[in-house]
């Protein structure tokens, strides 16, 4: 392959790569698409949300669904929360697959059949099948925006060093920081692939990063959580765990690993897991040299910096999974305040897919002889000394067989993984509750715990649907139940609600403790302790086969609710935030619309014979 002479992608292939990932995002979430709404473990989907005081941060628990809930109890209010999210997974994934094929593009100057592949690497692997079956649906949009900054922060690098960066690219690598913040990890994951990439404009990037993750870093100032530190307990239950044949090094390399042995697809829970890992590495060592080297000077630079930055988001989670550091982990979060974000490591392995992506749509060119001349002519390997974007041709049968293996050996996550992700219905009786809650004062529930196993739900334990059905504070212990053990949450009052009610205590200890409202989920086996005699003891307001709501009588002593000012602050503090994700959306397709404008399908070339 040369540097020269090289054809530009016609008109026709450009868009090839995002039909390709939209088709495959569809093939993933599958049921999904149905009626019904999202309920499996950690993803609470639900028709109506409303903006508590939880929903913008401000309760007693560390802000870590900002601004996710305040942004659906935005959106639920003129249409369907549970359509909403179904939109925002999909075209994460979407996303996911396409910035993939786009990355592969600029960085290699990838013809289509290599785009594919990116954009399957990124799509069709464990760490998605894992946090959709785990319910992580919103972090996925962190993982999608993953190219997309990767390139946004280039372009900022690589501006003119004299009028700088235009006001478009700024605000796209805004609108990619933002959108990845629509949970705090996703912020993290984002600004840590822009720092990476943005060269000597690091300080412009910090401050942009900064106003994407404003819901959560001021939720956290304004409720007093971020001086709180985590329950140690949690390093060791959310370290990373090993699949079979592979060791926890070997897991994370094929960006499986999650914590939670039960959200896992069933083809890795055998040493097919091995296979499917191996086929991946294979793949990415097959591209890794043309990665390395070759290309312009500013090109192999962030190459580079991506193939470190994978490299690091690998081996520090497996090292995080050792007894040291273990070790290492509980005295940051016992003396960090905040460091509890960072405990579920496994997380961190999404910052290897940009680099594996390019990795593996490099490799298409290792086998050239398999469908003989690759796509426009030659097949010559780079050489040492740096060449101006060149261009990655790959062959097309060498393409398809790296996404027909990629596919095989993750046959499961097809479907909503295998048929586990489908919608669900809530029972009638919720709104009926909600519009009965008005009012000061909080709500507790029974039975004790945060998580409940509904009849409607299916086997799985989802977490408690009533903070986001409900238009009152529910309050939430925060306790959660991980390989066998119990990690405390942060809030210490609504524990105290949940003691007493399972004393059986009189209804002044709910009310002292700014309780109005006491809502039974009868359907859900947990905890109820000696609540029988407390609940005698209120006014029964709403009873049917699954729900019963009480309310406490008397007057209700008011909590430490937030003042107005910082109400105000939160919700200025997300619409800055919304305002950056729609800034960015109107660059992206001013830039798309200038790009579609600019596209010309070079007339066949004229040689002699022809």
């Amino acid at each position: 392959m040369t540097g020269g002479g090289r054809r530009r992608e016609t008109g026709w292939a450009r868009p090839v790569p995002a039909l390709y990932s939209l088709v495959v995002a569809l093939v993933i979430v599958g049921p999904l698409l149905g009626r019904g709404y999202l309920l499996f473990r950690d993803a609470v989907s639900t028709p109506r949300s409303y903006l508590t005081d939880a929903a913008l941060g401000l309760g007693d628990a560390a802000p870590r669904a900002v601004p996710q809930d305040a942004l659906l109890a935005a959106v639920s209010a003129v249409t369907d929360g549970g359509v909403a999210v179904k939109v925002i997974l999909v075209g994460a994934l979407w996303a996911a697959g396409w910035g993939a094929a786009a990355l592969a593009r600029e960085l290699l100057g990838a013809t289509l059949g290599p785009q594919l592949v990116a954009a399957t690497v990124a799509l069709w692997n464990p760490f998605v099948a894992e946090r959709l079956l785990q319910g992580h649906w919103s972090l996925l949009t962190g993982y999608a925006a993953l190219p997309w900054t990767a390139l946004a922060a280039r372009r900022i690098r690589l501006a003119d060093p004299v009028a700088g960066p235009s006001v478009s690219q700024w605000a796209m690598l805004g609108g990619c920081l933002a959108a990845a913040g629509l949970t705090p990890t996703g912020a993290l994951l984002s600004g840590i692939v822009a720092l990476v990439l943005a060269g000597r404009r690091v300080m412009g990037v910090l401050a942009l990063w900064g106003l994407g993750a404003l819901p959560w870093l001021a939720a956290a100032a304004l409720a007093g959580t971020g001086s709180d530190t985590s329950d140690p307990a949690g390093v060791a239950a959310f370290a990373a765990r090993a699949e079979p044949g592979l060791g926890t090094l070997g897991s994370l390399a094929g960006l499986g690993g999650i914590w939670n042995s039960a959200a896992v697809p069933g083809s890795r829970t055998t040493l097919f897991a091995l296979a499917g890992t191996l086929a991946l590495l294979v793949m990415v060592a097959a591209g890794l040299r043309w990665v390395a080297a070759g290309g312009d000077r500013d090109t192999l630079r962030d190459r580079r910096s991506l193939l470190v930055l994978a490299a690091v988001a690998v081996v520090l989670p497996a090292l995080g999974a050792t007894g040291w550091g273990i070790s290492a982990g509980v005295f940051l979060v016992e003396h960090v305040p905040g460091a509890g974000l960072l405990r579920d490591t496994q997380k961190y392995v999404a910052l290897a897919m940009p680099a594996y992506a390019l990795c593996a749509a490099s490799g298409c060119r290792l086998i050239p002889a398999l469908g003989g001349p690759d796509e426009h002519g030659d097949n010559e390997l780079p050489s040492s000394q740096p060449k101006p974007r060149e261009e990655l041709r790959g062959t097309p049968l060498a393409a398809i067989l790296f996404i027909i293996l990629l596919l095989a050996t993750l046959p499961d996550l097809a479907w909503g993984a295998g048929d586990e992700l489908r919608p669900v219905r809530y029972p009638a009786g919720w709104p009926q509750v909600a519009a009965l809650i008005d009012g000061p004062g909080d709500v507790a529930v029974l039975p004790g715990g945060m998580f409940r196993e509904f009849p409607f739900s299916g086997r799985v334990p989802v977490l408690d649907p009533a903070p986001r059905l409900l238009p009152g504070d529910v309050l939430q212990t925060g306790e959660l139940p991980v390989r066998g053990r119990v990690v405390a949450g942060e809030g210490s009052r609504a524990r105290e609600v949940e003691e007493a009610l399972l004393r059986g205590d009189p209804p002044a200890r709910l009310a002292e403790r700014g309780v109005r409202w006491v809502l039974v989920e009868r359907t859900s086996p947990g905890p109820v302790g000696e609540s029988a005699g407390t609940l005698a003891q209120l006014d029964s307001v709403y009873t049917d086969g699954d729900l019963a709501l009480y309310r406490v009588p008397g007057p209700v002593l008011a909590t430490a609710t937030p003042t107005a000012l910082q109400r105000d602050s939160a919700i200025a503090a997300h619409l800055l935030w919304a305002l950056l994700v729609l800034a960015g959306a109107v660059a992206a397709a001013g830039s798309a619309l200038r790009g579609a404008g600019s596209i010309r399908i070079r007339p066949r070339d004229r040689r002699p014979g022809r």
